[in-house]
């Protein structure tokens, strides 16, 4: 039985040297960027666990990033990465900060990076890693220069798409060999992680787990919310009315999406009263949420915050340190590899 554990265990370190190797980490695991969350106490702890922490710039001007990269370096000598919004009016700046400070790794997060915005952070000596939503903008965003890709499905928290992680995987992990594609979306278990692995994902990205952990600064409300939730409270914003898209962000459902829904009923209702034009229809939707995620997060309204989690979040049972979060993880994989060794 020793002999076959440690058999699995080398088997699961050559599924997992790519991303391993890419990242500069003892484990093939990345923290989600999860703004309020992942922020330099839950990403030094990650990565000083032997993970690989990312830091959520999120709406932060260039010269708080800066701070908090500082911050970061701080409490950790090992790599981590910086995720950046694509849409931040300030992108370039915000690159300029992460070459200024050799930040290892950029992730571009929220929508297609410019084939110069890759070439900047590149030419910087950054290494990047852009989010793939299907198999075409893969590839072209392995052409404009990407290190490697994230796939991260609709199981996730927070601003999801539309196609689940299994499907994703199916579509892109066959094609896509050239650069290490590392899959995100519900993961909650070593044994689900392994089956990516084998079928060609190089790691693994996870956030619900890693936000109810010790080290994270999520109140101790938020926090509990995970530990009582089942998966199926984990569910997706809800558009009204199609002419007010809404974009779907998957977190707990409380008070606050209750709300959410009736302000939506009233704002169609004024517009359709001429009450409000389409464009102060749609601001007043899209501004309802503001600062929810910070009230649910930091101040621990559970209620009528945006308590952002992926279905992964029923498996959230205690909360844990990092450094145990991912040595299960290991351990479950390693179990199952040689357990199938057993059967054999």
């Amino acid at each position: 039985m020793l002999e076959m554990n440690r058999d699995a265990a080398a088997e699961f370190d050559a599924l997992t040297r790519r991303g391993r190797e890419f990242l500069g980490t003892e484990y093939a695991i990345m923290g989600g960027a999860m703004s309020w969350v992942s922020e330099r106490h839950l990403v030094s702890a990650i990565s000083n666990a032997g993970g690989f922490g990312v830091l959520a710039c999120g709406a932060m001007p260039p010269e708080l990033l800066e701070k908090e990269i500082d911050a970061t370096k701080a409490l950790t000598s090992k790599p981590f990465g910086v995720n950046l919004i694509t849409m931040h009016p300030q992108l370039d700046d915000l690159i300029a900060v992460c070459v200024r400070q050799k930040v290892s790794h950029v992730v571009f997060a929220g929508g297609i990076p410019s084939a110069a915005n890759i070439k900047a952070a590149k030419e910087g000596g950054a290494k990047v890693i852009c989010f793939a939503p299907a198999l075409v903008l893969a590839k072209r965003l392995v052409k404009s220069g990407a290190d490697a890709l994230v796939i991260e499905g609709s199981e996730a928290g927070g601003h999801i798409g539309p196609v689940s992680l299994t499907v994703l995987a199916q579509e892109i992990l066959p094609h896509i060999r050239e650069v290490p594609v590392f899959v995100a979306g519900g993961l909650g278990r070593g044994e689900a992680i392994l089956g990516y692995l084998e079928m060609g994902a190089a790691g693994a990205q996870l956030g619900t787990l890693f936000a109810a952990s010790k080290e994270s600064i999520a109140h101790e409300n938020f926090k509990k919310a995970f530990i009582r939730a089942a998966a199926r409270d984990a569910l997706p914003s809800v558009q009204l009315d199609e002419r007010f898209p809404v974009i779907p962000v998957r977190g707990l459902m409380n008070e606050g999406t209750k709300r959410f829904m009736r302000h939506q009923a009233e704002v169609v209702q004024k517009f359709q009263a001429g009450e409000l034009d389409k464009t102060a229809a749609q601001l007043e939707i899209e501004h309802f949420w503001a600062g929810a995620l910070r009230r649910a997060v930091i101040d621990g309204d559970i209620e009528n915050g945006s308590v952002m989690a992926g279905q992964s979040v029923g498996m959230v049972t205690e909360i844990l340190p990092v450094a145990e979060i991912l040595a299960a993880l290991k351990a479950q994989a390693i179990a199952a590899l040689a357990a199938r060794a057993a059967r054999s």
